[in-house]
């Protein structure tokens, strides 16, 4: 319905509040029975610049937010700075190189997230009503099977659908799907979110290997017993890998570990350049050369492959196309 060009709105564009009411402009502008300042309803909050907010809160940082905005920092900081000047309150201030949220921010940042959540789904329902086969779909994947795996099933998937175009997000991070991160996503655990939908494809395997130089020089271990003799490709600081190792029976330290690294890429090239033994999923192991399974004694890891997308994306034609091609190669169809 169209506002009569003087009524009096709020900042934000929402109806004027009553002392009776509390709105969510209201709790950070102006004290209990204190008059409401009004402005012409032409000088509506921005989206944009309550986006801005919302992804900075969230993230953190300015330089976070606008990374996962697609904007740059300067762009970032204008949004805030004008909702900031449009409220007549500070949202945040700075410590070092967060943005920490003020008394007020905290107050508005409950309301901007049911408002994102809202828009989410809004843009979710519009996405899924597309009947069209063209379009950029975005596919989250760990580092490792965006490289290794991906690759030729996508070069098949662009040669059948040539004006689908397919966006890699490369990330050992699950992507919420509902926030539209990425419209398909590969993982290795069971979906628990009620608005996503998922296939198990199969279960995939790894085991430990090492360069065939290194197995030269240092012979082939094969029982557990063996491993604490050898160093070893870490995969982060955090301990969680060398507990993991434990729990399988190698009596490791971290003095086993003298080159680690979150990405398993860059552990895998280590493994190769004879740093130490690593672990990798078998079938990518099988197309490298010069490498060689050890710790033989050690039964390979399981662990699944799942395929999802959120429900609204699964009846968007070119999503629900990339999704049924990449089920069908990743399950080894």
């Amino acid at each position: 319905m169209e506002l009569e060009k003087d009524e009096p709105v709020i900042d934000n564009s929402w109806p004027a509040c009553s002392v009776a009411s509390t709105c969510m402009i209201c709790s950070i502008t102006h004290a209990e029975n204190a008059p409401t300042r009004m402005i012409p309803i032409h000088k509506r909050m921005d989206w944009n610049h309550l986006k801005a907010f919302l992804e900075t809160a969230q993230a953190g940082s300015l330089s976070a937010a606008a990374r996962h905005l697609g904007t740059t920092q300067p762009t970032l900081s204008r949004q805030v700075s004008a909702l900031e000047q449009q409220l007549g309150v500070t949202l945040f201030e700075r410590v070092g190189r967060t943005m920490q949220l003020t008394e007020a921010g905290l107050a508005l940042l409950d309301h901007a997230r049911g408002m994102g959540a809202a828009a989410d789904e809004l843009a979710l329902a519009a996405t899924g009503q597309s009947r069209s086969v063209e379009g950029i779909v975005s596919i989250s994947a760990t580092d490792a099977c965006a490289i290794y795996l991906l690759p030729p099933i996508v070069a098949r998937i662009q040669a059948e659908n040539p004006r689908i175009v397919i966006e890699i997000i490369a990330s050992n991070a699950i992507a919420d799907l509902q926030r539209r991160e990425a419209d398909i996503a590969v993982r290795h655990v069971r979906p628990e979110q009620p608005d996503l939908i998922g296939r198990h494809l199969r279960d995939a395997t790894a085991s430990f290997y090492a360069s065939s130089d290194w197995v030269a020089r240092n012979g082939h271990p094969r029982s557990t017993a063996e491993a604490a003799k050898f160093p070893f490709v870490g995969a982060d600081r955090s301990g969680q890998f060398l507990q993991y190792m434990r729990s399988l029976g190698l009596p490791l330290g971290d003095a086993n570990f003298n080159v680690l690294s979150d990405n398993s890429v860059v552990n895998w090239q280590l493994v190769q350049r004879g740093l130490g033994i690593g672990v990798m999923v078998d079938e990518v192991a099988a197309a490298t050369p010069n490498v060689v399974r050890v710790l033989d004694e050690v039964p390979p890891f399981r662990f699944p492959i799942w395929l999802v997308t959120h429900r609204e994306l699964r009846t968007a034609r070119r999503i629900r196309v990339v999704f049924d091609q990449l089920a069908q190669a990743l399950a080894g169809d």
